[in-house]
């Protein structure tokens, strides 16, 4: 047999290596949905054959950990690092932000090539530079706060722009990310599904509630009486509606013929956000418990993972960014080192040799550490996990040395990162970075008689402003210095007309603007709200401008102010936005 010519043996390589693509990558993150909130996990209630088909097509992480609420959780999917590190330390007021030299996992397949896209909910800073646009996404359609007050057809941030979604969000986040892989079928992509469901408020259509108002729920909360039985109803409707969303992007991906070239992973962000069956283990979401951060986890990719296998190696969150990199084959290089590790070799063999380690978990000044075996939990008491998932039999009289181990785990954890939280503490908000920013009430501080609408920052308006004293503050970082147009989003009762608001920074004003026009539109519609008693209230709110204010780069104080209240009450204060004027 003849040599191949060395120049044809190049021409042949290059053409291989041609036609080798990158594979596209899907993440379906829920929130508030628990382990045990699907029929893989032996779940009777409720029945989840999409994300179940992940599993059984797949490999699934049997012992996955993730943070006791949201923000924390995608942060470290982001990242790869423990949450406190990426200037995240809680869910409202700004905690959720990512600091501005994080890499994130977007970061990272972008400069590989990926196309990009997010489509949900964010939670990891609103204002730029913490906008998804920002943080390595080219594409995102969604909200940025920690939750919604309302779940169909609510305005939405479209690339930094206010838009108006279709439908409910879910199934509206599900059409934006099926139009992006449509897209983008031709060039490997990288699509974030963060879904907001099933945290409350707890609204569903009737198409998936109707199966559970009247239904007999077998499967309970092993402490039945703390079980609340609509939540339960509602959270499993949503969790149908999500599996159903699954199976679109599943479908999708059929249909352009992009299974075997994609992986899929599922998980979700915390434990369940209520009593309810949860596979006996202790705690729900805000614990750091085994029921408040084990997560399910599910990984689909038909080239690379063997269908129906399973890992029993603890990993978790931070994981992700390492072992999605190098199952796509891209560097990961990130401007701070990572806490996770790539699970490829345990994806690979699950039988591979691995070095143990401990999963540590923080809230507040309480730490749990969790070993393959154990779990110390925050009070210091010990439960073998493998033999007692529920932490019903503490064992630390019969394991000092291990419990004098985790102990010492926990206590440097907790001074590193207490280190971290103090340094992220009381950063103010971003003015300038893009030529338009946006400071909601959930970023405000109210001052006198002045109320938030709702207990939660979040998703919260500011009303019952009657004095001329009181004010609203947000604390600022102005990037560059310049003119901004100031307008303030607000509502007015009839007969409230005439009150003067003004913003200003120190010594300079805007010149202000009276409220001329009454605008007292009524709360979205809540009847398809399952929970009787729930606290969201949603409304439209109108622009007002206020004039232009000169700022100097720098932080200072933004007040906004009613010199003047004619009538019973000022305005109601959804947000201001504040835009650089061009010099």
């Amino acid at each position: 047999m003849k040599a191949i010519p060395l120049f044809l043996s190049l021409l042949i390589l290059s053409c291989l290596n041609a036609s080798v693509r990158s594979p596209n990558v899907v993440v379906i993150l829920t929130d508030d949905q628990g382990w045990g909130d699907l029929s893989f996990n032996g779940n009777q209630n409720l029945s989840t054959p999409n994300i179940d088909r992940l599993g059984n097509e797949g490999l699934t992480l049997e012992n996955f950990y993730v943070c006791h609420v949201c923000a924390p959780t995608r942060a470290e999917f982001l990242t790869g690092r423990y949450y406190p590190k990426t200037g995240v330390s809680g869910v409202s007021r700004g905690e959720g932000r990512l600091n501005v030299d994080e890499t994130t996992i977007a970061d990272v397949f972008k400069r590989s090539g990926y196309a990009t896209g997010a489509f949900g909910k964010w939670h990891n800073g609103t204002q730029p530079p913490y906008h998804p646009n920002y943080r390595g996404f080219d594409e995102y359609y969604g909200f940025t706060s920690g939750h919604w007050g309302h779940y169909f057809s609510p305005p939405l941030d479209h690339n930094g722009q206010l838009v108006r979604g279709n439908g409910y969000v879910v199934d509206d986040f599900t059409d934006k990310a099926l139009e992006f892989i449509e897209t983008n079928q031709e060039r490997p992509f990288f699509c974030y599904l963060p879904y907001n469901t099933p945290h409350s408020p707890m609204q569903i259509h009737d198409r998936f509630y109707d199966k559970f108002e009247n239904a007999n729920i077998e499967m309970r909360f092993q402490d039945p009486e703390r079980e609340d039985l609509m939540m339960t109803r509602a959270a499993l409707a949503m969790c149908e509606n999500i599996d159903w969303n699954v199976g679109r992007v599943l479908s999708k991906l059929d249909q352009l013929d992009l299974t075997e070239d994609t992986i899929v992973l599922f998980f979700t962000d915390n434990g369940p956000n209520s009593y309810r069956w949860n596979g006996g283990m202790k705690g729900r979401k805000g614990a750091i418990d085994e029921g408040g951060v084990r997560s399910p986890f599910l990984i689909r990719w038909p080239q690379k993972i063997a269908a129906g296998s399973s890992i029993d190696t603890i990993s978790g969150a931070i994981d992700l960014l390492p072992t999605l990199a190098e199952l796509a084959g891209i560097d990961y290089t990130t401007r701070h080192p990572i806490d996770g590790r790539s699970l490829l070799p345990l994806i690979e063999n699950p039988s591979a040799s691995w070095e143990e380690r401990s999963l540590l978990s923080i809230k507040r000044n309480q730490v749990s550490v969790r070993t393959q075996r154990f779990r110390l939990d925050s009070n210091g008491s010990l439960f073998d996990i493998e033999n007692d998932r529920g932490q019903r039999r503490d064992v630390s009289n019969d394991n000092p040395e291990i419990v004098s181990t985790l102990k010492a785990l926990a206590d440097a954890h907790k001074k590193e990162m207490t280190k971290a939280f103090d340094t992220n503490r009381g950063r103010p908000f971003t003015v300038g970075y893009s030529s338009s920013t946006t400071l909601p009430a959930r970023d405000g501080t109210k001052h006198g008689e002045i109320q938030r609408s709702v207990r939660s920052a979040n998703n919260s308006f500011f009303t019952n402003w009657i004095r001329t004293e009181d004010s609203i503050t947000w604390p600022a970082d102005v990037v560059e210095s310049g003119d901004y147009e100031v307008t303030v989003f607000y509502t007015c009762q009839a007969g409230d007309e005439g009150g003067e608001i003004q913003l200003s920074s120190g010594r300079v004003s805007t010149k202000g603007a009276t409220v001329i026009k009454a605008f007292d539109p009524p709360f979205y519609d809540k009847s398809i709200e399952r929970m009787p008693e729930s606290h969201y209230w949603v409304k439209e709110f109108i622009p007002l401008s206020l004039g232009t204010l000169h700022l100097q780069a720098g932080e200072q104080t933004l007040e906004l102010e009613a010199t003047k209240i004619p009538g019973k009450a000022a305005i109601d204060v959804h947000s201001i936005q504040l835009v650089r004027q061009d010099s």
